[in-house]
């Protein structure tokens, strides 16, 4: 064929590259060879720009809105209408390494440690739907440094379930110094579709409806009294069985009950201690580790010292067939549980569940806090920390009749197992609750402490120096 008439054929291939190019960006734009030139026109086309600080002052790992209505705000919520070109420029604040990264947007900046650096991304969002932005650095995302971009008024779907976390304020009220008596206790076994992570949901198996059951609050020589009821709409059997409770099963044989049937029967309490409780059914693993666990205090004769504030958080695994960080329903995968080979690490319940405002602790300069903290499991042992504080107080093996270890830095809590640890509160601030495995911290394991109140510099203050790097 000779060069002649090859033209046709070419310019042919030219025009119908050219619509290509056209149709896929979602934006009429004349695309080259050459990348930079192609972010630039794209940057140039931004119909929506946001500027993001990384840390601030805040000494936190945050990302902070830089100007119009999210200046100041601490991970703002950034909005977009379908159709929109948005850019995203961050800033490094803090001399840390960092980035800005969209996955379903295939949008990634360089990542920058030089204090005022700066780096964009430009894309264009063509769905309506609830994206995450956060930093890619190792450890970074799960410290708290993401935020949202809603695009448009999503609707629910599949990957949104019943908040299934319990809040860690939900501390029943101290005994104190009271007669022994019987208390009755009602629990009901309930299957429910749970948010586990954003965006992700699971079946879990719960004692009235969240991770974990409710704290039971009795002291020593009390009879309880359980109530146990399964759900109609549950697919399995389920029971019970209290560590604080000295018999067969610790419950669990007369309590194994069939969807829509009840079981009553009671137990003294013998000793004093923070005691887990869980569901007894074969298989017993599947079931803890499908969020089927609690706690129940029992008192020592007179009660405990009082305290400012009291909180309740326990620990526990989640295996599924997918891996972590997927979208939509995620299944519960038994090979992974018996090969101990877990997907998510989870405070009370969801992946980050104790980070959210309305689910993070909360106290004040100058009070005193007490941490009632268990492990349901199934499998793994708790290195429970707190960064940025000591325990003035740990009761090992939430022995409460035992001296406590005083001035502990992290305490180990074995599966089926407690402690109660106590501290007070010098200076304000976000304080990290982890298993210092740390690697956990990266499949979910963290929540926050928020301390309010006045800095103290005496005990901890400075400044960071250009260039001192961290």
């Amino acid at each position: 064929m000779t060069r002649k008439a090859l033209f046709p054929l070419a310019l042919a291939l030219v025009l119908a590259a050219a619509m290509f190019v056209t149709l896929t960006t979602g934006f009429a734009l004349a695309k080259t060879s050459d990348p930079a030139a192609n972010a630039g026109a794209e940057a140039a086309a931004a119909t929506l720009e946001y500027t993001l600080l990384t840390g601030g002052d805040t000494g936190q790992l945050v990302f902070v809105g830089v100007g119009g209505d999210i200046d100041g705000v601490i991970n703002p919520t950034l909005t977009a209408n379908p159709g929109d070109v948005v850019k995203i420029t961050m800033i490094n604040g803090d001399g840390m390494l960092h980035d800005v990264v969209i996955d379903e947007f295939d949008a990634r900046t360089e990542q920058i440690a030089d204090v005022d650096a700066q780096d964009s991304i430009t894309f264009t969002v063509d769905e309506v739907g609830e994206y995450v932005y956060y930093c890619s650095v190792p450890g970074h995302r799960q410290a708290g440094m993401w935020g949202k971009l809603i695009v448009g008024t999503p609707t629910g779907d599949s990957a949104t379930g019943a908040d299934i976390v319990r809040n860690p304020a939900d501390v029943p009220a101290p005994v104190g110094d009271r007669e022994p008596q019987t208390v009755r206790v009602d629990l009901v076994a309930e299957e429910v579709i749970g948010q586990l992570a954003d965006g992700t949901t699971m079946t879990y198996f719960t004692f009235n409806g969240q991770v974990p059951g409710p704290m039971l609050r009795v002291r020593v020589g009390d009879t309880v009294e359980i109530h146990l009821s399964n759900e109609t709409s549950s697919q399995f059997p389920h029971s019970i069985d209290f560590h604080a409770a000295t018999g067969p099963g610790g419950g669990a044989v007369y309590s194994n009950i069939n969807p829509g049937e009840t079981a009553v029967f009671s137990f003294k309490t013998l000793a004093p201690g923070l005691f887990v409780y869980h569901c007894a059914t074969p298989s017993v693993a599947h079931h803890i580790a499908s969020g089927m666990y609690g706690m129940i205090l029992v008192e020592p004769e007179g009660g405990l010292d009082p305290v400012d504030r009291e909180f309740y958080v326990m620990q526990g695994e989640i295996y599924t067939e997918e891996p972590y960080g997927t979208q939509g329903f995620v299944h519960f995968d038994h090979d992974k549980m018996l090969a101990e080979a877990p997907e998510y690490f989870v405070f009370n319940g969801a992946a980050a569940g104790l980070t959210a405002d309305d689910t993070a602790l909360h106290a004040a300069v100058g009070e005193t806090v007490r941490i009632f903290f268990g492990v349901g499991g199934p499998n793994f042992t708790s290195s429970f920390h707190v960064i940025g504080e000591i325990m003035d107080r740990v009761y090992d093996q939430a022995s409460l009749t035992s001296a406590p270890l005083t001035d502990v830095q992290t305490t180990l809590v074995p599966p089926g197992g407690a402690t109660m640890v106590e501290f007070s509160l010098d200076v304000p601030g976000r304080f990290i609750l982890v298993d210092h495995a740390l690697s956990r911290l990266e499949r979910g394991l963290v929540g926050y402490l928020m301390v309010d109140g006045d800095p103290d510099p005496a005990i901890f203050g400075g400044e960071l120096t250009e260039g001192s790097g961290h």
